[in-house]
């Protein structure tokens, strides 16, 4: 049986933290990477790809510092993040997107879906 050089545990507890700061719509992506990198058919480099982004947004290691440079400093994470969930999103099943959006329920229970109203 083969290990896993990433520790999936503390990498989720991570996100998790992450999601409290950033909120519903900025954790959806990330949660459909991390199932897309936890798949069995992902292939290791698509993994790597992913576990890298992900790494670069939920550590506190930027580039391009938000404190510093305040519009700009989130450019880094939000083209990384970009690139790689269009890449990825060919991977994405419709069983990943009920499990997060489950997981979102639970983590933000105050949203609520919106319709548009008749104009």
């Amino acid at each position: 049986m083969r290990t896993s050089i990433i520790n999936y545990a503390a990498f989720w507890e991570r996100i998790s933290d992450f999601a409290r700061k950033a909120g519903r719509a900025t954790t959806r992506p990330v949660l459909l990477l991390y199932y897309v990198m936890r798949s069995k058919d992902t292939t290791k480099k698509d993994k790597m790809l992913i576990f890298s982004t992900l790494a670069y947004i939920i550590l506190p290691i930027d580039i391009l510092d938000a404190r510093r440079i305040p519009i700009f400093g989130w450019f880094d994470e939000i083209a990384s993040l970009s690139v790689t969930y269009q890449k990825m999103k060919k991977n994405i099943t419709p069983e990943m997107e009920a499990k997060v959006d489950a997981i979102l329920d639970k983590w933000f229970p105050e949203y609520t879906e919106y319709s548009e109203l008749p104009t």
